[in-house]
């Protein structure tokens, strides 16, 4: 039960950069990991970055150098850092929270934010 809300999302071209933020409300206390993913035109969903209670990150290959992660303490948002951007970088972003409870893992997702790259 984690309410998740996206923003920054927008139009740029190649090289540009832009931010973007989620901000999180609810049952934060079972969150293990928030992320971000994102679905391209015609592409399956995928997992750009993501990061761990303890601060630990991951990240997709094709953003390693150009996209950052980051959460504030408390975990009440968590916020990418796109940077480089590229054509193919075009998608809509979801914000993604990963829950742990005694019935098992769960998780949330904000409604995206549409980012848009053009050459």
């Amino acid at each position: 039960q984690v309410q998740l809300v996206e923003s920054g999302g927008g139009l740029v071209r190649a090289g540009e950069s832009l931010r973007l933020s989620c901000a999180a409300s609810g049952r934060l206390f079972s969150v293990i990991a928030m992320g971000w993913y994102r679905e391209g035109p015609g592409k399956a969903r995928e997992m750009v970055a993501r990061v761990t209670r303890d601060g630990r990150t991951d990240y997709l290959d094709s953003v390693k150098g150009r996209f950052s992660i980051s959460k504030d303490n408390p975990w009440n948002s968590v916020h990418l850092e796109m940077n480089s951007l590229k054509p193919e970088d075009t998608a809509v972003y979801f914000c993604n929270a990963l829950s742990q409870s005694g019935s098992g893992p769960a998780d949330s997702w904000g409604q995206g934010t549409q980012v848009t790259v053009s050459s």
